[in-house]
């Protein structure tokens, strides 16, 4: 039995890859997958491939981009998930703020710096028409830590994926004044090339196995209610947060791999770029 390990962020997108595990999937195949929940997100994924701490990370694609141009050891094996991700950009409720043009020059919480969170603020910000270098960051780790400085007034926007955001906006804590969609595949499969090197079958074997789960996932009988259940979520909100997903069991194509790493380019996110060969495997 091989060990893998792998990490990820505790939301929906993940689903296929527990139930593949509860379900003896992977042990089938002779792998003991073994699974990390990451609440930090992307930034901290990138520090667990970079440290050894995980061998594969499902992983937002601008910021494993950015940090394999950074020196990240790691490659991106597939696209995960094909459709944008729909980052709520979230204040307080009893904040001031009514529209995302009120939020120019204004503080906004991060989980971490490189992670997805501090990207699409920036991203954001460039589609507004703010000026990017003008932006403040306060870095509060977790969903949990944005709820925290929202509410104290340490920070007065924090960007996260729409629908995981919606029961903190149906609480009355957060409330929601606009989205930002990424303009790329939100979530890639990125694996260290220490374990590309030793173990190229093995990950083959985990990329078959997960992509027969994904291929049918949202023809699964009561998916919509397991999703809803997992993930404290209304059943209404899942069915529509299904609609717009799409799971993908292709490989990144060089004509989007420029496109991302152009823009966090032009955006000063990176400093000096990488080769699409050097990067994907």
């Amino acid at each position: 039995m091989k060990k893998i390990k792998i990490a990820g962020v505790p939301e929906h997108f993940n689903l296929p890859w527990h139930l593949c595990i509860e379900n003896g999937d992977f042990k089938a195949g002779g792998i003991d997958l073994t699974w990390t929940d990451v609440p930090e997100g992307t930034g901290k994924l990138c520090q667990m491939l970079r440290n050894g701490e995980t061998d594969i990370a499902v992983i937002l694609t601008e910021g494993i981009i950015k940090d394999i141009a950074a020196g990240n050891d790691s490659k991106i094996v597939q696209v995960y998930v094909s459709s944008p991700l729909i980052w709520g950009i979230h204040v307080a409720a009893t904040a001031p703020y009514q529209d995302i043009s009120d939020l120019k020059d204004t503080n906004v919480a991060i989980s971490r710096y490189g992670s997805g969170s501090h990207l699409m603020a920036i991203v954001n910000a460039k589609m507004q028409g703010w000026p990017t270098d003008n932006l403040q960051f306060e870095v509060i780790n977790t969903l949990d830590g944005a709820v925290e400085a929202l509410t104290a007034g340490q920070a007065d926007y924090f960007m996260w994926e729409r629908f995981m955001t919606k029961p903190i906006v149906d609480k009355g804590i957060f409330r929601r004044v606009g989205d930002c969609p990424t303009p790329w595949p939100c979530f890639v499969i990125a694996v260290r090339n220490e374990v590309l090197s030793t173990d190229a079958a093995v990950i083959g074997t985990v990329l078959d196995i997960i992509n027969a789960c994904t291929a049918g996932f949202k023809s699964r009988p009561a998916i919509t209610n397991l999703l809803a259940k997992r993930y404290n979520q209304k059943e209404e909100d899942i069915a529509e947060w299904l609609q717009i997903t799409e799971w993908s069991q292709d490989k990144l194509n060089r004509q989007i791999f420029d496109e991302v790493q152009n823009e966090l380019a032009a955006l000063g996110v990176i400093q000096a770029k990488t080769d699409f060969e050097k990067a994907t495997g």
